[in-house]
Parts: C-alpha cells; structure tokens; sequence
C-alpha cells in the first residue's frame, strides 16, 4: 500500500524519473534564484560597487561568478536530497526553511547592490546566515550529505557578512 508520503518521495518509491524531474525542478528553482540575484548584481559591478573602498580581503569580481554557480548547485542537490529520502510532506519544515534561506539570499542582493544600502544589507545577511544555519542542521537531521553540501556556503554567507559589514563600515 502507498502512502502519500511515499507517493512524494520518489526515491522510496523507486522512480527514476521522478527523482530526475525532481532534482530538475531543485535546479531550476535555484537558478531562478540565482538570476534574480544576478540581475540586480551585475549591473552594479562596474558602477556603483567599483565606487566603494573596499577591504584588503575583497575578493576580485571575477571570482563571485564561479563561487556561487558552485553553491546554487550544492544547494539544488541538498534540497533534491532532502525532498528525494523524504518527500514533500516528510521535510516539510526542512524544505520551508530552504525556501526562506533561498528568499533571503535573493533580498540580500536586492538590498546591497539594487538599493545601495550596505548597512541594511548587513542586519539581512545575518538573518541570512541563521536561516542557512539553520536549513544545514535541519538538512543534516534528514540526511547527513545534504547538510554538509551546505557547510561551503554557511562559510561563505559568513565571510560575505564580514565583507558587507567592512565595506559598510569604510563608505560612511
């Protein structure tokens, strides 16, 4: 007998291409997140941004590129864990959690580079980093190899927090 649970849990019930529209649909949600981000992002790069004095510690712009293309994949592939071992309804609160970190990160940029504010930008990364903080713990408690794809980028909302408050703190 299936049960709902598993019905939405493709890995359980066996299917392949369930599970590959699935990761397919993890993919995609990302790189919408990611595209909104960048379109907000991008812009700012040579303009506004090239005009702050930033700390010894800033990395090139060159390097953004590749770092988050690497992430918004490691987060796809935990989200895709997660919903695969335990469906929609089995991680309803690990997958809510995904989507307000996912929010979050989107809103960041929004806030950074599309209204300029380095200082409000800041308190929101933090509310970022609890968010990604806490899908990682929530993921891991599901399955351990979702949690730690997320370890990478709590490292990097961490120093990208560091970052936003120095470049904060250096444009009065």
């Amino acid at each position: 007998m299936m049960t709902q649970s598993t019905i939405a849990a493709p890995g359980r019930a066996g299917s392949r291409s369930r599970s590959l529209i699935g990761l397919a649909a993890f993919v995609i949600l990302v790189a919408v997140a990611s595209a909104t981000a960048s379109s907000v992002t991008l812009p700012q790069i040579g303009g506004w941004y090239a005009g702050l004095q930033k700390p010894w510690f800033n990395p090139p712009d060159w390097l953004f590129g590749p770092v988050w293309t690497v992430l918004y994949g490691m987060m796809a592939v935990a989200g895709w864990l997660v919903w695969r071992d335990r469906g929609l309804a089995g991680a309803r609160g690990p997958l809510l959690l995904f989507g307000l970190q996912l929010g979050l990160n989107i809103l960041w940029s929004l806030i950074f580079f599309g209204m300029q504010q380095p200082g409000l930008a800041f308190a929101e990364i933090s509310a970022l980093w609890i968010a990604v903080a806490a899908t990682m713990v929530a993921f891991w408690r599901v399955r351990p190899l979702a949690g730690w794809l997320f370890v990478p980028y709590l490292l990097w909302v961490s120093y990208a927090a560091v970052l936003n408050a120095s470049v904060w703190l250096l444009n009065p």
